[in-house]
């Protein structure tokens, strides 16, 4: 029995973005074989949140909305100062609509869809706002809990 204990997979919590807890990752001591499945952020019930679109993850609570005013590489894209359940690429330069950032795509960590990117750095000035701050398309979310 304590030999089946030691065995089993660990999970660590990691923090997210904003220094959450939320998602168990398997220990490095985990084997491939016996992986566990990864938990996803639940955002409250009782606030209005958005999810993905392809799997209904929950992506980021209405409190964290910045601006609607973004346009995404497929159409209209929200501002949004965190979001959880998103995993995040390598950052890279890109000319946008307001001139030169380093962004990173993000996706969804639970279907892997891309949502949109976050900005690492703004090389103008008056862009500097958009830091550490994630665009997440129309296209793949969904408004949930408590909209009317």
């Amino acid at each position: 029995m304590i030999r089946a204990a030691r065995n089993r997979i660990r999970t660590e919590m990691l923090p997210d973005h904003a220094g959450h807890c939320l998602e168990g990752r398997p220990s490095p001591t985990a084997s491939p074989a016996n992986m566990v499945k990864t938990f996803q952020a639940y955002l409250p019930h009782c606030h209005r949140t958005y999810s993905c679109i392809h799997c209904r993850a929950h992506l980021a609570n209405h409190d964290e909305l910045i601006s609607k005013s973004f346009q995404g590489s497929q159409g209209r894209a929200y501002l949004f100062n965190s979001v959880v359940n998103v995993g995040c690429g390598p950052a890279e330069e890109r000319v946008l609509l307001t001139g030169l950032h380093a962004v990173a795509d993000i996706y969804c960590e639970c279907c892997k869809t891309t949502l949109g990117w976050k900005y690492e750095l703004a090389f103008e000035s008056s862009q500097k706002y958009k830091e550490g701050k994630y665009i997440i398309e129309l296209a793949h979310m969904i408004k949930e809990n408590g909209w009317e």
